[in-house]
């Protein structure tokens, strides 16, 4: 799996994202943007708007908050299935 998630520091909904990476366990390439929406040039090319956190997955590309944290857990569960 290669995640990459894009996301500026102050953000409050990026931080619960990444706190939940973290805590699931999940490697990923963490992209800092910049802090004004039009600079955004690297969301803009993955997701199609300038808003963040932005998460890819190969092909999967999620842009809602809540998406995001069922995704993750979602691969955190099939991760722990997968070690037993």
């Amino acid at each position: 799996m290669a995640l990459t998630l894009y996301h500026v520091d102050w953000c409050p909904e990026c931080e619960v994202v990444r706190r939940k990476l973290a805590e699931a366990g999940l490697a990923y390439e963490s992209v800092i943007v910049p802090d004004i929406r039009p600079f955004r040039k690297q969301v803009f090319e993955v997701s199609g708007q300038y808003y963040v956190p932005v998460l890819k997955d190969g092909d999967t590309v999620l842009t809602e908050t809540d998406e995001i944290l069922a995704y993750i857990e979602s691969n955190a569960e099939a991760n722990r299935l997968a070690q037993r």
